[in-house]
């Protein structure tokens, strides 16, 4: 059994990832911390968890009974955090904040997107879990870097749900706000446009194109729906073959043809693309749950690979439906 220690249990990633990890079959969970929740049920603050364990939140830390650490902490203190603790070094750490993803703030951390970094999750002790709107964006590009087809500038729009926010309230993720409303926030300028170059890099050095970005707040809960598009000289089949071979072997992404929706991917772990052209134009619809395979699910995943088990493990996970 991997022997796993969470900590910021009480947010909606740390509330994701106890939901998967209860049922996990490889995993003990032998402490859940949050300093806010302490001596407190964890049904208690994640109340669909009841039945499903009686854990108390802890202040404490018990690095020496873990064999991995995942981090739960808000943008920024998951670095200090690690300043502030030793964490023995054959415990594995996965980090869902942005405070390692970038290369030049990395230090051991690895970019932990399985569909681009496979081989290196295998071999490493520390991953920096992808951000929500990179990865749904990743995956609708990463084969045309592949293939050397990013080549002009890249058009985004997307749209994202009010966990994306986390779970503190705010003046635009409460309801009477959010419900029946959409605006636009962080215009071309989204903390998540570092690591989506970085990553096209990685696979087409000579990328020089511009990402055009605008990001929506959706009057849902969760979820993301992409809308991608480029001038491209490839013909729809071709750029339909390279999306098929890139993620042939992929477990949770998948290339449909038909125009998808945001449901399909509500409460898993898969990211959904399809691929149509339009004249010279290539649109690329993607989908995930930020939640999942944004956040907690993918963050399981890479626990999956680290540890040698089958990355389905744990999350094969029922749809919403209607």
């Amino acid at each position: 059994m991997i022997k796993v220690g969470i900590v910021g249990g009480a947010g909606y990633t740390g509330g994701e990832l106890l939901r998967i990890l209860v049922n996990h079959p490889n995993v003990e969970l032998v402490f859940v911390n949050s300093n806010s929740n302490a001596g407190n049920k964890i049904y208690e603050v994640h109340q669909d968890l009841v039945g499903y364990t009686d854990m108390e939140f802890t202040k404490e830390l018990p690095f020496e009974s873990i064999d991995a650490l995942i981090l739960c902490l808000g943008h920024g203190d998951a670095r200090v955090f690690l300043q502030e603790h030793k964490v023995p070094e054959g415990v594995k750490i996965i980090d869902l904040s942005t405070d390692f993803r970038h290369k030049d703030s990395a230090e051991s951390f690895v970019y932990g997107l399985p569909d681009l970094n496979r081989d290196a999750i295998k071999k490493a002790t520390k991953i920096a879990n992808p951000g929500c709107f990179a990865t749904c964006i990743q995956l609708g590009l990463l084969p045309l870097a592949k293939a050397g087809k990013l080549n002009n500038e890249i058009h985004i729009s997307a749209i994202t749900g009010s966990t994306g926010a986390g779970v503190k309230p705010g003046a635009t993720s409460h309801f009477s706000w959010r419900e029946s409303n959409i605006s636009v926030y962080k215009s071309f300028d989204h903390q998540h446009l570092q690591e989506i170059g970085e990553s096209l890099i990685q696979l087409q050095p000579n990328f020089v194109a511009g990402l055009s970005f605008v990001p929506f707040r959706g009057d849902f809960t969760r979820g993301i729906f992409a809308s991608i598009y480029i001038n491209s000289d490839l013909s729809e089949a071709d750029a339909i073959l390279l999306f098929d071979k890139y993620y042939e072997n992929e477990p949770f992404t998948h290339v449909v043809n038909f125009n998808p929706n945001l449901k399909q991917v509500v409460n898993t772990n898969n990211c959904i693309l399809y691929v149509k052209k339009y004249g010279d134009k290539l649109h690329i619809i993607s989908m995930i749950d930020n939640l999942l395979k944004g956040a907690s699910g993918q963050a399981v995943q890479n626990l999956n690979i680290m540890f040698g088990l089958d990355e389905n493990t744990g999350l094969r996970l029922k749809p919403s439906g209607f």
